[in-house]
């Protein structure tokens, strides 16, 4: 029997009536695994692939041959938003079987949480926040709501993996597995997944199942791309190799007066990454040869056939050729050159303006505002991240799904994810993005309805000095982002999960949680509940003796006359704060007002008389209210820099290390647009010239030195601290300046050899990494750390967040 007649009729009609000619791959694929086996299950395929449907049109059609006697499938996602998305779908294919749909977050009525638990049936859509609210409060109802749970289906699985919020998820799910007395199979369903083994390894983690992750053949995509490089101010990369007899910054780029009737940039460039030819950076190559020295060694270039022979099965028509840039408005005349860019590209589209913080996303918003008003336009830009309120992004969403309105949302990772905002157009990334997965995931939301992904770079930069360094004259981002997207072109390559660290953090508001939803227990019992589970694998019951011992002195827990563990008085300020239900970082935030409006939040608000900026808008504050955390404000016009506070991001080695080879390459990609291109041939001149993709140490003149270690950022870390504790005294190095995870610029009396001597013998000796932890250093970086004893914090850093072994074989690598 095949998959479409194994579904239910209710099943075959919601396929018949939305104008399917046939089922997708990832559908018929998911429908044997499902169907066919008791194994867990992991489907990856790209965005709009059908996914969600794949899941459910077996779980559906098992439910309506055999109904659960209780929730019967849990359904975990990241984002209120996207299960109120996700919601709406659902209903509409299961009313016709009479097999409920409820959600469970904190925007829900109460009247839809009491029917629920009055008749537990269906589907049941939560947050992981939620989901832990749910346990804490709902103890007793626990194995009433979901004693016949059959299937846990966890959306965006990817987004859970690599942190505090994963763990909790993966705890969250043994909890309640243990508490109904049930074993639910598990669904993860993802867009972008490296190593599915170890993702299915944690998705199975305590089932006593395996994982099925199928395969089947997707059809051939086309990307849309391109990529450019805008400096802020001053001269364009192709302005600057233009003919000149003025003196220009030789560590950019040599100049060379050419003759009348000389080839044009745009010749220039496309000669010098002809197939076949050798390396040049200028048309007088040759010429060239004699001052830069050395011809660089040939370097096999992967990139040129990628778009033709690859492993993601991906063609990416030339910038040049791809005839979707033709600007649709001017900006004005002294805008910003790639936020201007951005404007001239947008109008007339539904667009996203990807950026990498809350506080850019306010900055370009409101310049782009800016520019509608100087040019007399309606506005035509919204904002969407993560310290708006509610409201400000619902009305966003709401305004992106209106298929007559041509607006543009500027946003952060909030929109990264799945919910649906109607027929997006266009996707713009300002700079590269950490990771190849939020690469995938942001160019992801286009693509559907018929039309290819779509994404356009801009790239920006501020002018080097006159006077930079060799570090700071090379283009950063714009090799992240090249890197970026031929490791998945090439290789098909995501970041791997990280399932190895020690959550120390997550420990603390397990066993909090556990006591407060369970109540008393002998620390034997706490340590069987809590140890037991996956996710705190390589935790040990010194560990949790130690955590006890100090929670039990700090008053957080206390011990009963008859051995056995509650929450304590200090502990129930935390417990019963609706904040404990998350274990991502919060800061203390500050409610933003005018007049009757809430705007959104910011941390540590100026004083009144400053502005902030805020909804996409500029505001000067009136009066801060520090006890109750308000900021009233008035708006006003102007520029000023948000407040949030940013996080830098987590970039893999695998990542840098493509870096270089993009350096090391003599040809250019498909996708770049003629300033980046420029900037390409620019820095690999300068890296050729100075020698940085061949030795990672390099001297700047006199003591100075440059390393360029090519490392992720925590194995950077590790070796920014094996130098400063462990080297420093020996090479006499001076003024370590990192520019994480890029290069470090130092002064040292040693020479080269003796620097990899040293190094290399700091790097293999027997050392407890908790040496790479400076003396009093309490290093904080998750939620709940401030909770812990300090020897706890600082073995989770040396152990669990430094990566040491990548440090140790790049400094091995120095002396083969």
């Amino acid at each position: 029997m095949n998959a479409f007649d194994r579904f239910a009729p209710f099943v075959q009609d919601f396929i018949y009536a939305n104008g399917w000619e046939s089922l997708r791959s990832i559908q018929v694929a998911a429908a044997d695994a499902i169907f066919n086996t008791n194994e867990n299950v992991l489907l990856t395929a790209s965005t709009a692939s059908g996914k969600t449907e794949a899941a459910f049109f077996p779980i559906l059609t098992l439910f309506s041959e055999d109904p659960p006697a209780s929730v019967g499938a849990l359904y975990i996602g990241p984002l209120k938003a996207l299960i109120n998305d996700q919601f709406y779908r659902l209903n509409d294919l299961c009313d016709q079987a009479d097999i409920p749909v409820w959600h469970w977050h904190g925007d829900v009525a109460a009247s839809h949480k009491r029917k629920l638990l009055q008749n537990p049936s269906g589907i049941l859509q939560i947050t992981p926040e939620s989901l832990e609210a749910l346990l804490l409060h709902k103890h007793s109802a626990i194995s009433r709501l979901f004693g016949d749970l059959r299937f846990i289906v966890i959306d965006e699985v990817h987004s859970l993996l690599r942190g505090d919020r994963g763990g909790q998820t993966l705890c969250l799910i043994e909890r309640l597995s243990a508490m109904a007395g049930v074993n639910p199979r598990r669904i993860g369903l993802s867009a972008t997944m490296g190593d599915p083994e170890r993702t299915g390894d944690f998705l199975a983690a305590g089932t006593g199942r395996g994982t099925i992750s199928p395969r089947f053949d997707e059809p051939r995509r086309t990307w849309r791309l391109s990529m450019d490089h805008f400096y802020i101010t001053g001269p364009q990369a192709t302005e600057r190799l233009t003919i000149s007899t003025d003196p220009q910054p030789a560590e950019v780029i040599s100049v060379e007066t050419l003759p009348a009737g000389a080839p044009s940039v745009e010749d220039v460039l496309a000669r010098a990454y002809e197939p076949g030819a050798e390396p040049r950076e200028l048309a007088a190559s040759t010429a060239r040869k004699e001052t830069v020295g050395q011809e660089p060694p040939h370097v096999q270039d992967p990139a040129r056939d990628a778009t033709e022979n690859n492993a993601a099965d991906v063609s990416i028509p030339p910038a040049a050729q791809q005839e979707l840039m033709a600007p649709s408005d001017t900006a004005p005349q002294d805008a910003d050159p790639g936020i201007g860019y951005i404007f001239e590209h947008t109008r007339g589209r539904k667009c996203l303006v990807f950026v990498n913080s809350r506080e850019e996303a306010e900055g370009v918003c409101t310049l782009l505002r800016q520019y509608c008003e100087a040019m007399h336009e309606p506005d035509r830009f919204l904002i969407h991240h993560g310290n708006l309120s509610a409201s400000y992004r619902q009305s966003a969403e709401e305004a992106m799904r209106d298929e007559e309105l041509a607006l543009t949302t500027v946003t952060t990772a909030t929109l990264e994810l799945g919910i649906d905002i109607g027929r997006l157009e266009r996707a713009f990334q300002i700079d590269a993005p950490f990771t190849v997965s939020s690469f995938l995931q942001r160019m992801g939301r286009t693509g559907r309805r018929d039309l290819p992904p779509e994404m356009h770079f801009v790239i920006r930069e501020e002018q080097p000095e006159p006077r930079s360094m060799l570090p700071e004259t090379i283009p950063w981002k714009l090799l992240q982002g090249i890197a970026l997207v031929q490791l998945y072109l090439e290789e098909r390559w995501v970041e791997p999960p990280q399932l190895d660290r020690l959550p120390y953090s997550l420990l603390y508001h397990q066993v909090m949680a556990t006591l407060a939803s369970c109540g008393e227990l002998t620390p034997a019992e706490l340590a069987g509940r809590v140890l037991t589970l996956s996710y705190f694998h390589r935790v040990t019951a010194d560990d949790l003796r130690c955590l006890l011992h100090y929670l039990l002195e700090t008053d957080q827990i206390e011990q009963t006359e008859r051995g056995g563990l509650i929450v304590g008085i200090t502990g129930e300020r935390t417990t019963n704060s609706f904040k404990f239900y998350a274990v991502f970082q919060e800061n203390e935030e500050y409610t933003v007002r005018c007049e009757s409006s809430e705007l959104g939040t910011i941390v540590n608000p100026p004083p009144p008389g400053e502005r902030i900026a805020i909804a996409g808008h500029c505001w000067i504050v009136e009066e801060v209210d520090h006890k109750r955390r308000l900021v009233y404000c008035t708006q006003v016009k102007g520029r000023v820099p948000a407040y949030f506070g940013d996080c830098p991001g987590d970039i893999n080695t695998h990542v840098l290390e493509r870096m270089r080879r993009v350096l090391r390459e003599t040809s250019s990609y498909p996708y770049l647009m003629g300033n980046a291109r420029a900037r390409l041939l620019q820095a690999r001149h300068v890296a050729r010239a100075g020698g940085v993709t061949e030795r990672p140490l390099i001297n700047l003149g006199g003591d100075t030195w440059a390393l360029f270690p090519w490392l992720g950022s925590y194995a950077f870390l590790a070796l920014e601290r094996l130098l400063k504790i462990k080297c420093a005294k020996e090479l006499g190095l001076k003024g370590l300046d990192p520019s994480r995870p890029y290069f470090l610029q130092f002064r040292m009396d040693a020479d080269e050899e003796t620097f990899y001597e040293v190094c290399a013998e700091a790097a293999q000796s027997d050392f407890d990494p908790i040496e790479l932890v400076y003396p009093g250093e309490v290093p904080y970086f998750n939620k709940y750390d401030q909770f812990l004893p300090e020897s706890l914090v600082r073995k989770g850093f040396a152990e669990g967040v430094l990566d040491i072994e990548g440090m140790r074989r790049r400094v091995a690598s120095w002396g083969a």
